[in-house]
């Protein structure tokens, strides 16, 4: 697929200069309305996948701060509603659905727009290669969105006093850290979410290409709905899994930075342990994740597929080729 000599570039300069419509004849691909209705189904998919498990992610934080008391799913699970009432399984959900979907909508859009990018300046170059490059970037923006969102979030699921939202919370932190306080764990975040995003993407673009050239056997234009979101599904939580214990080491920082459990990151590093870092937490972030990116990916396809785009997977120049 990669050109050569002077056809490379004017490979190059007709992808720059394409942007076929989509096989339904509508939106054009990587025009501003297109990356417009990715920001969008970003946004849609992750905000509302992380809501639905906001009380798993509630326990995910308490297991990540007080490991002793919340040490299984099921009995940590048994302690909040006990000690705190049901009504503890819902705390964070704002900073879950508007945090959480900012950085989709940055995620999901940006990756799509750096992939472009990348992919019209390094013609010819590894395909992990732009989808490396393409989801570290998008991360780097999806995660200043998110992270005030998360240090009010972590801090009110795991101290009930603190606040009970986001209305109450982002002034409280202002008032005590200044704006520093909302940005006190974004070089920890981008140390979880970096690695997840770049191995996330390249992941479930390698595995939905492998799906379709080994086991469907077909171009993706030419499966029905089903398969095309099948394949989506399958490849979405074997990339969310990967992904999950690539990052976990970084999550469990993040949360002990964010209740000042650690006063920076190697002290929090020492306190956790080695093994803690990996493991602290881990079934239950892979109970999460797996889930939640299917979904994420099913609900982002979905969107693509119905309003006449294809579906997620490959490069620009492919997808251009596929719809002239």
């Amino acid at each position: 697929m990669a050109a050569r000599g002077g056809g490379g570039e004017a490979a190059a300069a007709s992808v720059a200069s394409a942007a076929g419509r989509s096989s339904g004849g509508g939106m054009r691909l990587f025009s501003p309305e297109y990356y417009a209705l990715c920001f969008g189904g970003g946004m849609l998919a992750a905000g509302t996948t992380h809501l639905a498990i906001t009380p798993l992610d509630v326990l995910k934080v308490n297991m990540q701060v007080n490991p002793v008391k919340y040490n299984t799913i099921f009995s940590g699970l048994s302690v909040l509603v006990k000690e705190e009432g049901a009504s503890s399984l819902r705390r964070g959900w704002g900073g879950k659905l508007f945090g959480y979907g900012a950085q989709g909508g940055c995620k999901f859009g940006f990756y799509e727009f750096f992939k472009k990018q990348y992919s019209d300046v390094l013609v010819g170059s590894n395909k992990s290669t732009v989808y490396f490059l393409s989801s570290a970037s998008a991360q780097i923006i999806a995660d200043v969105a998110l992270c005030p969102f998360e240090s009010v979030k972590v801090r009110v699921q795991t101290n009930p006093m603190f606040a009970k939202g986001l209305v109450d919370g982002f002034p409280r932190v202002y008032a005590a850290e200044g704006l520093s306080g909302f940005y006190r764990g974004l070089i920890p975040l981008w140390g979880r979410n970096l690695p997840f995003s770049m191995i996330m993407f390249s992941s479930f673009e390698h595995t939905v290409d492998f799906l379709y050239k080994k086991v469907i056997q077909k171009r993706k234009e030419d499966c029905s709905t089903a398969q095309q979101l099948g394949a989506t599904c399958l490849a979405g939580y074997i990339s969310g899994a990967v992904g999950t214990v690539v990052s976990n080491p970084a999550d469990n920082i993040v949360s002990s930075l964010y209740n000042k459990k650690a006063k920076n990151v190697i002290h929090a590093v020492k306190s956790i342990g080695l093994r803690g870092l990996f493991t602290r937490s881990l079934p239950i972030r892979i109970t999460l994740v797996g889930p939640v990116v299917t979904m994420q990916w099913f609900f982002y396809d979905s969107i693509k597929i119905f309003t006449g785009l294809p579906p997620s997977g490959g490069l620009p120049r492919e997808l251009e080729e596929a719809n002239k």
